[in-house]
């Protein structure tokens, strides 16, 4: 094979961390998991990896419990979110499932010990799974209260030196208005942190914007639900809302 017909040639990314909503994953259920979209993500993953980009990837869990719902309803918010934290591991072992099912080797590492399930999150481990081209799936948020999986995110993102964080939604990326409420939103296709925090957009939480504006993470906002999207941005093509310093 020539160079010129390299297929990861053209990549713009060698290493990113996919971070999805627990509830990207119940599609039209309402609630759980639908078998029919961890299928579609899987192939979309796969697709992905035989690129040659190491794939990491952090679930919420808000499609079987979210803490802080639980929380204003009197419970108490580190119980909440702890809860919270396991439905994280529930989404992970059944993507993992679905990746072995079409030959995508997949660890789940956890940040609360539960060996019986999977790994411990151990950074020099995660770091080398993804070397011998693992999918490697976050579980457990950081494993502490008060700190949701968009921070679990930026951190493990930081941690294993990904190239950037996408970030899957159901819209076409971030706008100034709610697009199902208002049909002349503003899709943005660049911002800074800054802005973002200033405006108060719903790209990830404060925390996560202020961690990757620190390390210079750049965060990819794209519509998951159009078949391709990641690999289109993996290529360099301007999908979506990228999220950055503006350094290039």
């Amino acid at each position: 094979m020539s160079k010129d017909d390299d297929p990861h040639k053209s990549n713009k990314f060698s290493r990113v961390l996919l971070k999805l909503s627990g509830e990207a994953l119940q599609g039209e259920l309402g609630y759980g998991i639908d078998p029919n979209v961890l299928k579609s993500l899987s192939k979309e993953i796969k697709e992905v990896q035989q690129l040659g980009v190491e794939v990491a990837i952090v679930i919420g869990g808000g499609n079987i419990f979210r803490g802080v719902a639980a929380s204003t309803l009197g419970m108490d918010r580190a119980t909440a979110d702890y809860m919270g934290m396991l439905a994280t591991v529930l989404n992970s072992l059944a993507l993992q499932d679905s990746l072995e099912r079409i030959d995508v080797t997949t660890r789940v590492m956890s940040a609360i010990a539960m060996q019986e399930l999977c790994e411990p999150y151990i950074k020099r481990r995660a770091t080398r799974h993804l070397e011998k081209g693992r999918v490697v799936i976050f579980a457990a948020g950081t494993g502490n209260p008060f700190f949701t999986t968009d921070t679990a995110a930026s951190l493990r993102a930081i941690e294993i030196q990904a190239d950037a964080i996408f970030k899957a939604t159901k819209v076409e990326g971030v706008y100034d208005k709610d697009p199902h409420v208002d049909a002349n939103a503003k899709l943005f296709k660049e911002l800074s942190y800054i802005e973002v925090l200033n405006r108060g957009l719903k790209v990830m939480d404060s925390t996560a914007i202020s961690l990757c504006m620190d390390n210079g993470m750049d965060i990819y906002v794209f519509n998951m639900t159009t078949p391709g999207n990641i690999k289109r941005i993996l290529q360099g093509e301007k999908i979506g809302t990228r999220v950055c310093n503006f350094r290039n």
